[in-house]
């Protein structure tokens, strides 16, 4: 069951200006959130501010700290709409009810905490405007790594792009980011199974079977602790690692015919990132 507590937001599409050019594309961000009172508030603040014409999507995924009541100030917010699970289902579950919803021409999923930066979006959309990518991540560790990340959670990390450099080819930095930016449609098209952190590889994982251009680019990051919040857990990295084995021979979605030539799955195949185009000035 999924009840909304605001009136369903008007779709944001490209609109034509007097001048005869164009608006930036839409973006739908979706926000999946379980228990963070101590930071929602900030964060829809954040992303309210953040560039683009946005449909803000909040998903609270059965939290029990007064998250809920936390959002409810923001429920006759133009724009922004709140989802409610009943009971909490997992950071996958959340993300795929929240495209349900989702009217942007792309879609870019935001953590509920601070680690990651809104003000980043304009540097994440640059690429796909550009039509020089298909998918754009978020890499904490472009510019050589990042400062009070542990060393085990990098490990975990680095063996995550270890594993898709070996099943897919593809040689990323940070496949566990949470910054993943691609069209709405394509989203849609991978047809997600994940519930809980596995949403990341099997996006990355369906990505590298469509053949689409993966581009990532340096983003900002402040990481929290288990004291803070953080939830993930060493049973996800294992998780992930599965689901990048499960997904390795992925064609798409049963019973919809040949997928269109934009987001056809092909052969997994290298993308080569930009060492400099995309750096931060």
């Amino acid at each position: 069951m999924i009840c909304s507590t605001n009136q369903p937001h008007r779709d944001l599409r490209l609109d034509e200006t007097p001048e005869g050019g164009l608006h930036p594309p839409s973006l739908s961000v979706i926000i999946p959130a379980y228990n963070e009172i101590a930071t929602i508030g900030e964060l829809v603040t954040r992303v309210m501010a953040a560039p683009y014409p946005k449909q803000i999507i909040i998903v609270d995924d059965g939290s029990t700290d007064g998250t809920a009541a936390a959002l409810a100030h923001w429920r006759d917010t133009p724009g922004l709409v709140i989802l409610t699970h009943p009971t909490n289902l997992g950071k996958g579950h959340a993300i795929r009810t929240g495209l349900s919803h989702a009217h942007g021409v792309f879609t870019l999923v935001q953590d509920a905490d601070l680690e990651y930066d809104p003000g980043d979006y304009a540097r994440l959309l640059e690429p796909l405007l550009a039509g020089e990518a298909d998918m754009v991540l978020g890499s904490r560790y472009l510019n050589g790594g990042h400062r009070g990340v542990g060393w085990f959670f990098r490990l975990g990390v680095h063996g995550l792009n270890w594993a898709v450099r070996v099943l897919y080819g593809i040689k990323l930095t940070d496949e566990a980011t949470c910054y993943k930016v691609t069209r709405t449609a394509i989203l849609r098209r991978m047809d997600l199974r994940c519930s809980r952190f596995e949403f990341c590889p099997e996006v990355i994982a369906k990505a590298c079977r469509m053949g689409l251009r993966i581009v990532e680019v340096p983003v900002s990051y402040s990481p929290r602790g288990k004291s803070d919040g953080k939830k993930i857990r060493l049973r996800d990295g294992v998780a992930a690692l599965r689901a990048l084995w499960r997904w390795r021979q992925w064609e798409g979605p049963a019973g919809e015919g040949t997928p269109s030539e934009e987001i056809a799955v092909r052969r997994p195949r290298h993308v080569a990132l930009p060492k400099t185009q995309f750096a931060v000035r």
